[in-house]
């Protein structure tokens, strides 16, 4: 845990180094209204996590859904991810172990990062949300932030010394998950379109 209070700074030092971050909206994270909360950005790069922990900045450590690609990227990313929090969540068999243990920890005041789409978008479309982030935001009943990376490149993908721009919304309220069931589809695809819904407008 103190490794990475070490390390925060620093990757916000080589990261502002090898980009141009600039971050939007940080203010809306002073409105979540639930104890905890959950992140939900689009996923562009396989960095993105990075700019999300650094953009952040302050705060205790995160938890990260991560799938199992993620820590086989390089040695160094691997080690990085890990020390801020990330969990392999696809893959494992002690998935449903770990969910379980990131509801109780964001009901008691943690802050959950995940990527909903599950993969890197391509041709710079979103992808349809999996429906894990609903399910657990609306178990541990805490407001979800969405938030929308944009490489300003051509082409919208990661490129050294671009700029990345990170874009903090309004927080979406905990009631707007809560559901009947884990098969409350009717509830589960009006999350899904709000969430792309505010993408679409933080990208405007």
């Amino acid at each position: 845990m103190v490794l990475y209070y070490i390390l925060l700074p620093l990757a916000w030092l080589v990261f502002h180094i090898g980009f141009r971050v600039h971050v939007v909206g940080r203010e809306n994270l002073k409105k979540i209204q639930t104890s905890g909360c959950i992140i939900a950005p689009n996923h562009v790069s396989a960095i993105d996590p990075v700019f999300i922990v650094i953009s952040r900045f302050w705060g205790r450590r995160m938890m990260i859904f991560a799938k199992k690609e993620l820590f086989e990227i390089n040695a160094l990313l691997t080690w990085f991810f890990r020390c801020c929090g990330a969990l392999c969540v696809r893959g494992t068999k002690e998935e449903l172990g770990i969910i379980d243990e990131t509801v109780a920890s964001c009901q008691k005041g943690g802050t959950l990062l995940i990527f909903p789409e599950g993969t890197r978008e391509k041709e710079g479309r979103f992808l349809q949300p999996k429906s894990g982030l609903f399910v657990i935001a609306a178990q541990a009943a805490v407001d979800v932030v969405p938030v929308r990376i944009i490489y300003d490149t051509p082409d919208g993908k990661m490129r050294p010394f671009c700029r990345v721009n990170v874009i903090y919304g309004e927080p979406m309220p905990a009631a707007q998950f809560a559901m009947e069931s884990r098969r409350d589809m009717k509830t589960l695809r009006a999350n899904k379109q709000a969430l792309l819904n505010a993408w679409e407008e933080l990208g405007g």
